[in-house]
């Protein structure tokens, strides 16, 4: 019997219920300071702003990049993760890691390696001016923007969708094929229904991820809520900057409604049995052209961009004045550490009120943790700037409150790890331990808790490789001074400096591989489950 089925009965324990309402509270609240800021503006007032012409234009352009990025993801990872698990494709365990590997890439990174690569004056131009080409499609704008955002982005989609192909029990096509169906018609009439909850999930993270994206949309050049909530800010528009976050957040709702509705619709059949695998025959060849295409704009054009910034630079390379210190990254660490930290103590009694105590008090508290992962950085950077301003101290840009939200944001990559393991405990361990006269107290912190230490350090380790990368707010909330790698990055971008930002790229690129090996870790390794399907 599990842990979290032998308490469903049992009444809450009345200080760890008010130490979960206290998180919960403190999560929740920057959208409750956003919704009393924007309320100071005035209804009329509201209407008047965010209705100007180019205030629709912002929403329309949001709303196209979020479309347009999140199509094109799932038209690009569901073939990619069918070509992996369900065809006879060369090398599949090997495409399988590299079409993950996008992921280890911010995307604000890629996005600049693209214009140094191929803007009007990138490393591309440079190679065809001797040829008579004088000019290059234009990266900046919409399209660019997508690309990008495409291209990097993808895997959540590739990801999710493998994970459902490989739980989904391919007798269901044979039976279909018995029945003379063609081997599309039964993808499209069994296996696409099923796995629509994992192609769902995967584009609910590509929605999220695009409309929230600051650094992408910035860098090339294009106008949506994010950048123009940034510009309205630092230009002391700040009712506008207010009244975009609420207008953003509302998006978000109706993003995360819509993928609700879609992920219920499907069923899940168990079993995950691999029948013959679909022979590509004269399709072989596209496919791996396919693959091989999408890791080299992906992987290998901005990697390669990166160690050509180094190359060039040198070691002692201070061009504009933007020495590079190592005294950044360890700011970095520092803040992402004590993000870590606190996430893993405010996880802990979520997660386990929530696996232990089945209610829907506690499942209301877990559920709160996840507002701050679905509020864009820049809405919740702003929220905070409002909250210390008005009620924090002189100067207000701290590292506390910089923690402070780094926590909101990933607390749910610690309290989800932290709940899965503790639904792992079995319930005769503490009930032995309780017969012996141990106190509850006593029996978490030597039997429950060092079988639940797995998944408490898996998720500390995910809070503080995101922190790491975090950019819009730690632009708007760090100290004075205080520089990190992403600001440094930022700086330097945006002086035109890109070979300043190669050493700390390239940091943040290992980084965001780390975070990749927990994550593959936790799914039980990518190349692992695929070796049990062929097994």
């Amino acid at each position: 019997m599990g842990f979290a089925e032998s308490a469903e009965d049992d009444s809450l324990p009345f200080g760890l219920t008010l130490l979960s309402a206290g998180i919960a509270v403190a999560v929740v609240s920057p959208i409750l300071w956003i919704l009393l800021r924007a309320a100071e503006v005035g209804v009329e007032s509201s209407i008047e702003t965010l209705t100007r012409p180019s205030m629709v234009e912002i929403l329309v352009n949001s709303v196209a990049l979020v479309t347009t990025v999140t199509v094109a993801c799932v038209l690009l990872g569901v073939p990619l993760a069918v070509l992996t698990v369900e065809t006879d494709l060369p090398f599949r365990r090997f495409w399988t890691v590299v079409l993950s590997l996008p992921l280890v890439v911010p995307s604000y990174i890629g996005a600049f390696a693209f214009v140094s690569a191929f803007g009007p004056r990138g490393a591309l131009a440079d190679v065809l001016a001797p040829l008579g080409v004088e000019s290059l499609p234009q990266i900046y704008g919409f399209a660019g923007t997508a690309l990008v955002l495409t291209l990097f982005v993808y895997p959540y989609v590739f990801l999710t969708t493998r994970s459902a192909l490989l739980s989904f029990d391919g007798t269901l096509i044979e039976a279909a094929r018995t029945l003379n169906h063609s081997r599309l018609s039964a993808f499209r009439h069994i296996t696409l229904p099923q796995i629509a909850p994992g192609v769902a999930a995967g584009a609910l993270l590509v929605a999220l991820y695009t409309l929230s994206d600051f650094g992408t949309p910035s860098i090339m050049h294009y106008g949506v809520f994010t950048q123009a909530i940034y510009v309205e800010f630092n230009t002391f528009g700040r009712d506008t900057a207010a009244l975009l976050s609420l207008e953003l957040l509302a998006v978000t709702a109706v993003i995360v409604a819509l993928e609700s509705r879609i992920g219920d619709a499907g069923e899940n059949y168990a079993g995950g049995n691999r029948t013959t695998r679909t022979s590509l025959g004269a399709w072989k060849i596209p496919a791996l052209f396919l693959c091989t295409a999408v890791a080299a704009l992906a992987l290998a054009v901005p990697l390669g961009v990166l160690f050509m910034w180094l190359v060039r630079s040198g070691p002692g390379y201070t061009g504009g004045g933007f020495a590079f210190e190592w005294t950044y990254g360890w700011n970095s660490t520092y803040v992402s550490a004590l993000a870590a930290a606190v996430s893993i103590f405010a996880a802990v009694p979520v997660a386990y009120l929530a696996a232990r105590y089945r209610s829907t008090l506690t499942s209301l508290f877990d559920r709160a943790t996840y507002v701050g992962y679905a509020t864009p950085g820049i809405v919740l950077g702003i929220s905070l700037v409002y909250f210390g301003s008005s009620y924090g101290p002189t100067p207000y840009r701290i590292v506390p409150l910089l923690v402070f939200a780094y926590v909101v944001r990933f607390l749910p990559q610690a309290v989800g790890t932290t709940r899965s393991s503790v639904l792992q405990v079995d319930a005769k361990l503490t009930e032995a331990a309780r017969t012996l006269g141990e106190s509850p107290g006593r029996t978490f912190r030597r039997v429950t808790l060092p079988l639940i230490a797995p998944g408490v350090v898996a998720g500390a380790a995910l809070v503080f490789l995101t922190s790491m990368k975090e950019l819009p707010a730690t632009l708007l909330l760090r100290p004075t001074g205080f520089e990190t790698l992403v600001t440094y990055i930022w700086r330097v971008q945006d002086a035109g400096y890109y070979g300043q930002a190669a050493v700390p790229a390239l940091v943040l690129v290992a980084v965001s591989g780390l975070s990749m090996l927990v994550l593959l870790k936790q799914d039980g390794s990518l190349v692992r489950q695929e070796g049990q399907k062929d097994g």
